[in-house]
């Protein structure tokens, strides 16, 4: 019997490993701009073209390579990081493992253009699929530029899986924003299909936050700094009145790079517990310091999980640094507009005390005969103010009446053969009557569900009702956020917004939906981007879905509210003609029976 194992090809070898390390474009992105940083550059530039499917090019004016050092990047595990086993305990930089280019190199079509400072030359490198196609000496500036075409151009199944547009874009920005927000020294630029996306200068840390996430978080931001003998955590936390339900930034940095940790979150969401509502979710950017050898970056192949040794301590020293940040906000001197604090001179004259004046004449206790105390019609003030109460028709009984405040609010008289009659408990619930017994509605989730079946007939049937704003409103998105404007714009309109674009990722709202008129406009509409960020733009009929809830969410009656008796009827009666009154979109209950044979069993 023959022999069955034997070695892979180089070919298929490099394509394996990079299925591994590049993913999507955003993996190319990610491991050509730290190879950038890497090299010393302190300006890099990022052209995007269909999402990264056609071209994906780097130009950085770092340290370049020599022709010796350009063609031996491409090997797999050809790396200038490490020369022994230790060295992997005392990481500095971003690029270790000496497989990125190589497995660029095997799935794309890859060209190199490189030149040293002190070389008269540059050297130009072709590969496509593994294969040298050509490698040459040409004149160029100091530095490197690759240019990746045709991604995955030689596994179609790979490609054919790839994203929409939209999509890929969005990854793309993620990996190009955790890397700008590493280095504030180095000025990045990113534009797609010739339209310059982000355009981030040199600055200071804090600016650069502010120019990568937007101005609408400068004035949140609250500075991080505590130093321990084992760690050293600075950085930005967002104000807690800034916290949100969904979209909150958050970052962790390690020895400057990016990584994913649940633990350390639930240490940063524990220091803001006490001042956040429950469930939302505050910003975050904290860069932490620590002994290389202290931490394992090897442990997952985009190195975004990071295993540490004193985790339990690091959570402690995190969630008291979160919360000295919180309870002692800084000063911003800096700050555009701040108050001129006065110079302190000594006076040569002394200070006159201040003088008070009195009346000797004046006597609180004497009675003023031109006052007359206004007469009150008690009977009537309290017909004014009578109390709810039940009325037993026909009975002979007492009425039953109740304080205001007291558990029940009683909305309409109740009888119990009625089909239309109802009580609302503490502005929450209606609780109305069947013949098999009691049914107990959630009032706001009714209106969710309401709403959320009219915003779908309206995206569905391209029937949006308008209400024009007299001022319009201005809303700007950040870079990430304006990436799924495009797969979401149409049924914007069709659910009624009115939006017109003024460059720059700002936009004007002239128009809201109809009925939504009391409901802040730039507050809804960005809650309805983020809901489609974390859906994605995939399946449109979740595209839809995701907007329609968002709206709903938002516009839908609060708890609290004390519905008319019209309201009410209103309400039930649109609920039930609906085809899911039990649930939510979101699959929580609006509806619970409490049988008449559970009724009896509690008076037995």
């Amino acid at each position: 019997m023959s022999d069955i194992i034997h070695l892979l090809s180089d070919s298929i070898a490099n394509q394996i490993a990079a299925g591994e390390v590049i993913q999507r474009p955003a993996s190319v992105v990610k491991e050509l701009v730290e190879n950038a940083v890497d090299a010393g550059a302190d300006t890099i530039q990022v052209v995007i073209k269909d999402a990264g499917r056609t071209l994906i090019q780097v130009i950085d004016n770092g340290k370049g390579m020599s022709e010796t050092d350009a063609r031996m990047a491409f090997e797999r595990h050809a790396t200038s990081k490490i020369n022994t086993a230790h060295d992997l305990f005392a990481l500095q930089s971003l690029g270790f493992r000496g497989e990125a280019l190589a497995s660029i190199a095997a799935v794309a079509q890859v060209e190199l253009k490189t030149r040293r400072k002190e070389d008269e030359t540059g050297t130009l490198i072709q590969i496509a699929g593994s294969q040298l196609e050509k490698q040459e000496t040409i004149a160029g500036n100091p530095g490197s530029s690759f240019s990746v075409k045709n991604l995955f151009f030689n596994i179609p199944a790979r490609r054919k899986f790839l994203k929409s547009n939209e999509t890929e874009l969005k990854n793309i920005l993620t990996e190009f924003e955790r890397v700008a927000l590493v280095y504030p020294q180095v000025a990045f630029s990113l534009s797609h299909n010739d339209t310059e996306i982000l355009s981030l200068p040199a600055s200071g840390l804090k600016q650069r936050i502010i120019n990568v996430m937007g101005k609408k978080i400068a004035q949140s931001l609250l500075p991080v700094n505590i130093r321990t003998s084992f760690i050293h955590i600075s950085g930005f936390i967002g104000a807690p009145d800034s916290s949100k339900k969904r979209g909150a930034m958050q970052y962790f940095f390690v020895n400057g790079r990016y990584m994913r940790h649940a633990y350390f979150h639930r240490a940063v969401q524990l220091a803001f517990e006490p001042f956040i509502p429950a469930g939302d979710q505050p910003n975050y950017f904290i860069y932490m310091e620590v002994e290389p050898d202290s931490i394992d970056v090897n442990i997952h192949p985009t190195k975004t999980e990071i295993k540490f040794e004193n985790e339990q301590m690091l959570f402690q020293v995190i969630s008291s640094a979160v919360k000295e940040a919180i309870a002692v906000p800084a000063l911003e001197f800096d700050r555009e507009g701040a108050i001129d604090m006065p110079v302190y001179t000594e006076r040569t004259t002394p200070a006159e005390p201040p003088k008070v004046q009195m009346r000797p004449d004046y006597n609180p206790f004497r009675e003023n005969r031109s006052y007359e105390r206004p007469k009150l019609d008690w009977e009537q003030l309290y017909d004014k103010h009578t109390p709810h109460h039940y009325e037993n028709r026909g009975s002979g009984e007492s009425e039953i009446q109740h304080e205001t405040g007291s558990l029940y609010s009683v909305r309409n008289d109740v009888e119990t053969t009625s089909p239309c009659s109802f009580l609302q408990f503490r502005g929450r619930y209606l609780i109305t009557s069947l013949k098999s017994g009691l049914t107990l509605i959630d009032q706001r989730r009714a209106h969710i569900r309401i709403l959320f079946d009219d915003y779908m007939r309206r995206m569905n049937q391209k029937q949006g009702v308008s209400q024009k704003l007299i001022f319009p409103e201005i809303i700007t998105f950040t870079s990430k956020e304006a990436t799924v404007l495009p797969c979401i714009l149409d049924d914007l309109a069709f659910i009624g917004f009115d939006m017109a674009d003024l460059g720059g990722n700002s936009w004007s709202i002239n128009g809201v939906p109809a009925g939504l008129e009391n409901v802040e406009p730039v507050e809804t509409l960005q809650e309805m981007v983020d809901k489609a960020l974390e859906t994605g733009c995939e399946i449109k009929e979740e595209v839809m879905e995701s907007l329609a809830l968002a709206l709903a969410q938002k516009a839908a009656i609060p708890y609290g509210k004390n519905l008319s008796d019209e309201e009410a009827q209103s309400l039930i009666a649109k609920l039930f003609s609906s085809p899911s009154p039990n649930y939510t979109p979101d699959g929580k209950g609006i509806v619970s029976i409490l049988p008449e044979e559970e009724l009896s069993k509690r008076f037995k």
